[in-house]
């Protein structure tokens, strides 16, 4: 009788528990919004102001791995501009610093367009021999430098309009949405 009376009261003080728990029940399920699901995680932290200075975060290439390297900025860049930015290379002291690029051998042309979080990237002629062979650091670098960028979800590639097959870090190939997690272990600490 005891033990029966100590299940009942245990089943209460659970039922009690659960109830105060302060998540209401539902009979069925329901969409959630999509401006109110988190992100995901990225692997490159996000670019943000430190001090009240702006930061420009470029994915830059280091030993061959994918670092994230934070500039100082006037002002957040826009998109097409923050990838002009990485275009361009590492400055004088990146590459003292012992930084590269593995974008030599891609032309992107046009500027990014962004809808929805996604950023679009028109991919123009590739070199053939000229500059780094390794294409998947390349697009890890357009990549986890745009989904730095808070107003960045995904990025998608383009050639002559139509979905650009690329390189993930695992050696597959994706013509869909690519975040920062296609290319998480290239990422090297910083």
């Amino acid at each position: 009788m005891t033990k029966r009376i100590g299940s009942v009261v245990a089943a209460l003080v659970l039922m009690w528990v659960a109830a105060g728990c302060g998540v209401p029940t539902e009979n069925s399920p329901r969409p959630i919004p999509a401006g109110s699901r988190p992100s995901p995680p990225s692997t490159m932290q996000t670019a943000s102001p430190a001090n009240g200075v702006p930061v420009e975060l470029l994915c830059l290439v280091r030993d061959a791995g994918l670092v994230a390297v934070h500039r100082p900025a006037e002002r957040m860049p826009a998109i097409d501009e923050q990838l002009r930015h990485l275009l361009s290379g590492p400055t004088a002291t990146e590459r003292e610093a012992g930084y590269t690029s593995a974008l030599t051998g891609i032309t992107v042309t046009g500027m990014v367009e962004l809808r929805a979080g996604d950023a679009t990237v028109e991919i123009g002629s590739r070199s053939d021999g000229v500059g780094r062979s390794d294409e998947v650091l390349a697009y890890g670098q357009i990549v986890c430098t745009l989904t730095s960028r808070a107003d960045v979800d995904t990025v998608s590639f383009l050639h002559d309009g139509q979905p650009l097959r690329v390189p993930r870090a695992d050696a597959s190939l994706s013509d869909g949405r690519l975040t920062g997690a296609d290319y998480a272990n290239l990422v090297l600490p910083t």
